[in-house]
């Protein structure tokens, strides 16, 4: 068995990959036609994005509103979490949490984006 991907629901998945396109830099690896499909380039394990209203279509009760109190986040490592949480602000992204640095030795920060997804901003963890 292996993790192959995680699909989140959203209003506009264009939008939202081109979101992460200029917050993140990730890269779009593919777009459906449709537009009601598309995932972003993230290595073996891929973040993919479905539209609500194709859910609602396949039958699926998805929310419809941007959550205010997530049950999930997402992560995203990097070597210099200011400059991320500045572009990712600039993209559009709500700041939830600013530059931290945890006990454990992890550099961390928050975003919600647009769509409700929380999205945290971090160093590697460091080994003891």
């Amino acid at each position: 068995m292996i993790f192959r991907y995680t699909i989140l629901y959203v209003q506009d998945v264009k939008a939202t990959l081109d979101f992460f396109n200029t917050a993140f830099g990730l890269k779009t690896a593919f777009l459906h036609e449709s537009g009601d499909y598309g995932e972003l380039d993230t290595g073996q394990t891929k973040l993919a994005f479905s539209s609500i209203e194709l859910m609602q279509q396949l039958g699926k009760s998805p929310a419809i509103k941007p959550v205010t109190n997530p049950s999930f986040e997402i992560a995203f490592e990097t070597e210099d979490v200011a400059a991320a949480l500045a572009k990712a602000v600039q993209a559009g992204a709500e700041q939830v949490q600013e530059v931290q640095e945890m006990p454990w030795g992890q550099t961390t920060a928050y975003v919600r984006l647009p769509e409700g997804i929380l999205v945290e901003i971090c160093t590697a963890v460091q080994a003891p």
